[in-house]
């Protein structure tokens, strides 16, 4: 059903960004080229918009202007094609703001060491914005953060400009959606929620993505979207965590959590499945509560339920970790000067994002206790120190010598390319974080799952 307008002709700023984004015309201008910032604009740009991507990694612009794709959820060919046309273009030169009639924020929203939001990035971005901000730009945020971010921190900082928001600019919050590596719901086909700082803000902001997007779900406010994303990821992190208990429960009772899942899953109401690994990792969900518990404070609110899966969440790699002293214990075997090879460091299948995975933390964790560790990832070729870990290895070949030298197999990634018979066969010890070996039918006896 078609919404109401809010704005007309007279309304002459607001109409004519209106115009110029139906027609397809309006500069679009991405800040943050990674793995949101990047899939946007080429979506944009692929529709005809006119896109400038901004970066402060000079090499990352020059890749997207080689048409050089560094994302798995970008399609190669069509990357190239927008660079060479120049439908795309990536610059570090902020002045060229001026130029974009949208400009759309996509940069990074990380934790402090104590776990308290970083918003840095998305400050100097709303700085960069407003000191080339004009008439007749829509400015949108989607990276993730606390409810309230727009309107209290990046809505002042545009504002000392002295321009009005909702007559001579327009502000609005759309959380990104991203799933990596999910080939069924893209950017074009997942709902895109947005909250818009005035009614004028909201449609102009629905009309953007409604170009490319074909759901488009308007709520009240910036803040109303900004608490429905932390409440989507905050959902998965409290139901990841249920199952991870389950999990320490059934090792206990000697019950098998795989088939415990599986089972109730055969449910066909009630029920929505999480399967338990060796912890959670991505950008979000082991970020995301973080943000809503941290605001929960401004309101003398202890989010409990919330901090309690957190909690739950972070021991798991500790869980792991033990599970292999166990499993070597059983051999005879301790961890220190044992070789041990982990299969995949992705934080999920089938990607190369190793954002806050559990495997650096688990790897982190061995190193410590004098395990000789190596690691074998077909989509990530060198592991670099970063954030806690100082884990520095490069992917080793799975050769079947690799596989029988090892005193013990980790699969902490389940990517669908390895052979896991074959892992199997030629193992000494299996530890299955993610029931890969699931299908294997011959040598169980050698696997140990969580």
């Amino acid at each position: 059903m078609q919404r109401p307008s809010v704005i007309t002709p007279r309304d002459t700023v607001a109409f004519g960004l209106k115009e110029k984004i139906l027609a397809h015309t309006a500069q679009v201008g991405v800040i943050g080229l990674g793995y949101v910032g990047l899939p946007l604009s080429v979506e944009k740009a692929k529709i005809g918009f006119p896109v400038v991507g901004f970066d402060i990694n000079a090499g990352r612009a020059a890749q997207v202007n080689d048409g050089v794709n560094y994302i798995g959820d970008v399609k190669d060919e069509e990357l190239a094609v927008l660079a060479r046309t120049g439908a795309l273009q990536a610059t570090t030169d902020f002045d060229r703001l001026a130029e974009c009639d949208v400009v759309i924020i996509c940069v990074p929203t990380p934790l402090t060491i104590t776990r308290d939001p970083d918003i840095s990035y998305m400050k100097s971005a709303a700085e960069n914005i407003a000191k080339r901000l004009r008439v007749g730009q829509i400015i949108t945020l989607e990276s993730t953060t606390y409810p309230g971010t727009t309107e209290e921190v990046i809505l002042p900082i545009l504002a000392a400009t002295g321009l009005q928001v909702g007559r001579d600019f327009f502000l609005a919050f759309s959380p990104e959606r991203v799933d990596p590596g999910n080939k069924r719901f893209t950017t074009k086909n997942t709902s895109k929620v947005v909250g818009g700082m005035t009614p004028t803000c909201l449609e102009i902001a629905c009309h953007l993505y409604e170009q490319t997007i074909i759901n488009v779900v308007p709520v009240s406010s910036p803040a109303a979207a900004e608490l429905t994303k932390v409440f989507e990821n905050t959902y998965r992190a409290v139901n990841i965590a249920l199952v991870n208990e389950i999990m320490l429960l059934c090792d206990r009772m000697g019950l098998d959590v795989w088939e415990i899942v599986e089972a109730a899953a055969t449910k066909p109401f009630g029920i929505h499945t999480f399967y338990p690994g060796p912890g959670v990792g991505g950008h979000c969900i082991p970020i995301d509560p973080f943000y809503l518990t941290w605001k929960a404070r401004e309101y003398n609110y202890h989010t409990r339920f919330i901090e309690l899966a957190g909690e739950i969440n972070t021991e798991i790699p500790y869980y792991v970790v033990n599970k292999v002293y166990r499993a070597l214990n059983q051999q005879k075997k301790s961890v220190k000067d044992t070789k041990i090879l982990v299969l995949g460091v992705a934080y999920k299948k089938d990607i190369d994002d190793v954002r806050e995975s559990p495997a650096l933390i688990i790897m982190e964790m061995l190193k410590r206790e004098g395990a000789v560790l190596s690691y074998h990832d077909p989509f990530v070729p060198i592991i670099e120190p970063h954030g806690g870990s100082s884990v520095h290895l490069e992917s080793v070949a799975l050769t079947d010598r690799a596989l029988a030298e090892a005193d013990c197999i980790l699969i902490i990634t389940d990517h669908s390319a390895i052979d896991y018979n074959r892992v199997v066969a030629q193992a000494q010890l299996v530890v299955d974080t993610r029931n890969a070996t699931k299908n294997v039918d011959q040598n169980r006896e050698k696997i140990v799952k969580i």
